[in-house]
């Protein structure tokens, strides 16, 4: 099973050009689950796993993989399920979230697909807030649901949202005058944790789950021929996102003539050198990886400066 994610890091073509591809499983019975690939770094039978006294009540426990001590979390009761059973036969998909490792157990590993974005659409309005879908989509008649990892990491292990208060005394220095930061992410999770950022910081926030949505509102903004610059500050766009990606978000906003001069900050749980070319080819003029508050609100302070 190794194998299956051998060429994982020559696919990263894809983002950009509102593509991806997930990594399908599944945890108990016949549906099926997703998580995007660029996010995933191995996958592997489930090793022996160390229980730990105090644990949280989904994390099975930590296993030493390649020279690091990985926490493993039961995905099915981390979604509100049954306990996966039989855990020698079953799967750890290792991962990147938010600057750390972690290893999600699984019940079976079916195999990788590759979707554009516009394919993917947010959960039924019905859902509910205690869902813990980012998105769902249709392959081959089979409803496959994408998890948001980050509500369960936030679960098992809260991030803070509060501003050191350092950087709350030095924006006093700046009167936002209700000026509104958009957010674009489509982690309930996520969207939350930026408001709280940016609010503390005395700005408004008005939030989306999605690329599209944030686009048609910034689109309806400018449609009376108003500037954009006058009536949103700045854009903080998660990067993966049903129906629109941040990096294909970004370049629309470039490529209209209202919207071009807009600040966008692409901020997202995916790392590495490859995101910072990507900024540059779109035209987004800053990334922040998720989440610090402290990072994020000296992306606004940045904002601030280009204007002085």
């Amino acid at each position: 099973m190794t194998g299956i994610l051998d060429t994982v890091n020559q696919r990263t073509q894809m983002v950009g050009k509102n593509r991806l591809e997930l990594l399908l499983f599944k945890l108990q019975g016949k549906q099926i689950y997703g998580i995007n690939v660029f996010k995933v770094k191995e996958v592997l039978q489930c090793p022996d796993l160390i229980e730990l006294p105090q644990r949280h009540r989904v994390v099975r426990g930590v296993a030493h993989i390649r020279g690091s001590t990985i926490s493993v979390i039961d995905m099915s009761m981390a979604i509100g399920g049954p306990q996966l059973v039989d855990i020698k036969k079953c799967f750890v998909v290792i991962a990147e979230y938010n600057r750390r490792t972690q290893g999600f157990l699984v019940n079976s590993v079916e195999r990788i697909i590759n979707m554009n974005w516009g394919k993917i659409h947010p959960p039924p309005k019905g859902s509910g807030k205690s869902n813990y879908l980012t998105a769902v989509t249709q392959i081959e008649n089979d409803l496959v649901e994408i998890i948001d990892v980050e509500k369960i990491l936030s679960e098992v292990s809260p991030t803070k949202s509060s501003i050191s208060q350092a950087i709350i005394d030095k924006s006093k220095e700046n009167d936002p005058k209700g000026k509104m930061i958009l957010i674009a992410d489509d982690s309930s999770v996520a969207r939350k944790q930026v408001e709280e950022t940016v609010e503390q910081l005395g700005y408004k926030a008005k939030s989306f789950q999605n690329g599209r949505e944030a686009l048609d509102f910034l689109k309806q903004l400018t449609v009376d021929g108003q500037s954009i610059e006058n009536q949103v500050f700045m854009l903080v766009s998660d990067i993966e996102m049903p129906e629109m990606d941040g990096y294909t978000l970004t370049a629309a906003i470039r490529g209209n003539e209202r919207l071009s001069k807009l600040w966008v900050v692409l901020h997202t749980s995916l790392s590495g050198v490859f995101n910072h070319a990507m900024v540059e080819k779109v035209g987004a003029n800053d990334f922040v990886s998720k989440f610090n508050p402290d990072e994020l609100a000296e992306a606004v302070q940045r904002r601030i400066e280009a204007d002085n």
